[in-house]
């Protein structure tokens, strides 16, 4: 029982830095101090789909969703619990690509506005 909530448990993790990867960049809009968290989550959550490599909360998610005696699943937390439902036939090489690049493109647009704003407010 505790396997399969540490398993649900980083599931959620997954989930929350995801989404810090990819909107974080809105709170540094207000506070500035959160590009010390976010930069480094941004440049790690694009290597990760740039690069195909596995984040290591997956294995993890698994191993404790085997040792709860729940079957577990191949691939990354993207392709089981996001891609399924954006891109039902999966997770091909360009799509991953296109995932990383989004999310470097995003975070340029935002980073942008804040430097953008920055320089406004001191002239």
């Amino acid at each position: 029982m505790l396997e399969r909530i540490i398993a649900d448990f980083l599931v959620i993790i997954h989930l929350a830095f995801i989404c810090f990867v990819l909107f974080g960049g809105i709170l540094v809009i207000r506070w500035k101090w959160v590009s010390i968290f976010h930069l480094p989550s941004v440049v790690w959550g694009a290597l990760i789909e740039v690069q195909g490599w596995i984040c290591p909360l997956t294995p993890l998610e698994q191993q404790f969703r085997h040792l709860a005696g729940q079957s577990g699943y191949t691939g990354g937390f993207i392709e089981y619990y996001l891609i399924p439902i954006i891109y039902p036939s999966g997770l091909t090489r360009p799509t991953q690509m296109a995932i990383g690049l989004f999310v470097i493109v995003i975070n340029l647009i935002i980073y942008g506005r804040c430097f953008y704003h920055v320089r406004q407010n001191r002239g």
